[in-house]
């Protein structure tokens, strides 16, 4: 063959070669969900026949003049692992598919963090050697989504499924892999987790053009980016500087002796790199890069886990937020899949007593008026000092709880409770809450956290005793209160909690 030729023969595209192809998240491992069609697609030549079979399923499509192809099996159950054989005019067969719960995880850092890693690193949970060693789990299975920033949504993306094992589970998010094993403990099925997580990210990365362009208020998105990229240069600079100072205090902590590098590795802050043209903070950039190639798998429901950062505009995020959640659910064409978040924890920011978070955690909760939503509360879980809190173990089983109850009608307390009503009654307001039945606990010490306003709209440390399944507040100073809040700020005292052991969310009564 002239060289000629054999240069040819490489520039051909694949599909011309007639190889079928399988969408990236068709890998041997697979988990396949249960109980709903589930799309098998990819793409082969123009025109040319596919075949499909799994268990005792055979269906047939034809690619069409764009090569792309897409069956539906019919709702599975769960059973014996199978091959998935995808024929065409070239065979491939998966081995090890199986059929159970599929999740997808995502957001940023928090969701991100893995299960284990070396001492000292941000990623790694509580007790992570006892809990990697543990990690016999085959039927948990993991996906973890390559990083990927695009202009405009793909189709291709790098990851392959990964059994759970001592060797692997390290590399899970950790939230994800705690979820995972509280529910396949409790159904006996497989559990799928799809990790699609770039730290540092906010949410407007996350949201499809669908989304952004669903609500004139969200151009200020694309101004504020636009400004972003002509401030780059000046911002580069800074960035440099900044890391050049904390690289010289890094290396003098680490001289000092490893109580001093300790100490230091705690409070190091995070220095979030300049946006620039290819950066993943870039509005729309993950959902093209890191969902749409997921698009249209078959899945049970969304693990979300991000808002920090997004702290520094508290006002916008319930709007972003509700607009994304309605996106990926037209996206995904499965109805209004489940879509449990984690409300951000106690984190101080360098700012304790800030409002930002508080907002924030707010605008979270207020995502809970669409359907189909739950969202974990984790006050009593963070580190005012660290942006990264250790304890996923717990994070991951009050998720858990959540699809325990709204899914798969496990009994058992999954709410702590809720902020329902506050009554006037003489100089003291009475706070009603929804999730109270089995009453409240002060926990480790007396209540904290109340604060309480008169007309003033003063807000000042309350008085606070317990009444059953209600609070009483009140404050010397504050003989007509109109105002009550709890956990409200950024790093609170917060010690509210059901008989079951869940915490009581932070709340304001006000809208001021």
């Amino acid at each position: 063959m002239s060289k000629r030729l054999l240069l040819l023969v490489a520039l051909v595209p694949l599909w011309v070669r007639a190889d079928v192809m399988l969408a990236p998240l068709l890998t041997d491992h697979a988990v396949l969900q249960q109980g709903k069609a589930v799309p098998v697609w990819g793409r082969a030549a123009p025109d040319e026949k596919v075949t499909v079979t799994f268990r005792d399923q055979t269906v047939h499509a034809t690619a069409g003049k764009d090569g792309r192809w897409i069956v539906y099996l019919d709702a599975l159950k769960p059973g014996a692992p199978a091959e998935l054989v995808v024929s065409g005019k070239n065979t491939l067969r998966l081995q090890d598919i199986v059929v159970g719960e599929v999740w997808v995880c995502s957001g940023q850092s928090n969701m991100e963090f893995r299960v284990w890693g070396p001492k000292g690193d941000v990623y790694r949970v509580d007790n992570a050697d006892e809990e990697v060693a543990a990690a016999h789990f085959p039927l948990i299975r993991h996906f973890k989504v390559e990083r990927a920033a695009a202009d405009r949504p793909a189709d291709a993306l790098r990851g392959a499924w990964v059994v759970c094992s001592p060797e692997t589970a390290g590399q899970f998010t950790a939230v994800g892999y705690f979820f995972a094993r509280d529910l396949q403990q409790k159904l006996g099925v497989p559990i799928g987790l799809i990790n699609s997580t770039w730290g540092g990210t906010p949410i407007e990365s996350w949201m499809s053009e669908a989304a952004l362009k669903s609500d004139p208020a969200f151009a200020v998105v694309d101004e504020r980016w636009a400004k972003a990229l002509i401030d780059w240069p000046a911002k580069v600079a800074e960035y440099e500087a900044a890391r050049a100072a904390q690289d010289k205090d890094e290396a003098a902590a680490k001289a000092a002796g490893p109580a001093k590098y300790a100490g230091f590795l705690k409070t190091k802050p995070w220095l979030p790199p300049p946006p620039s043209p290819a950066s993943p903070e870039a509005p729309r950039s993950l959902f093209n890069g890191m969902i749409a190639p997921l698009l249209p798998g078959a899945i049970r429901g969304i693990l979300w886990y991000q808002g920090e950062s997004n702290d520094s505009r508290p006002g916008e995020y319930h709007a972003l937020l509700a607009a994304m959640i309605t996106a990926w659910r037209t996206h995904w064409g499965q109805g209004n899949v489940p879509f449990y978040l984690v409300q951000l924890p106690n984190y101080s920011g360098g700012n304790p007593a800030g409002t930002n978070w508080a907002r924030l955690r707010e605008a979270q909760a207020q995502a809970l008026s669409l359907p189909n939503t739950g969202m974990a509360v984790t006050i009593d879980l963070g580190d005012p000092d660290n942006v990264h809190p250790r304890n996923k173990q717990e994070v991951g089983r009050r998720l858990a709880l959540l699809a325990r109850h709204h899914l798969y009608d496990i009994p058992g307390d999954w709410s702590g409770p809720m902020f329902r009503s506050a009554t006037r009654e003489d100089a003291a307001l009475r706070v009603q809450f929804d999730h109270a039945d089995g009453g409240l606990v002060a926990h480790d010490r007396p209540l904290a956290g109340f604060q309480i306003a008169g007309v003033d709209r003063r807000f000042q440390p309350a008085t606070v005793r317990i009444e059953r399944d209600t609070i009483v507040v009140s404050a010397p100073g504050v003989k007509e209160p109109v105002g009550v809040r709890y956990a409200w700020v950024n790093a609170p005292e917060a010690n509210l909690f059901s008989g079951a052991g869940l915490p009581a969310a932070p709340f304001r009564s006000d809208a001021w």
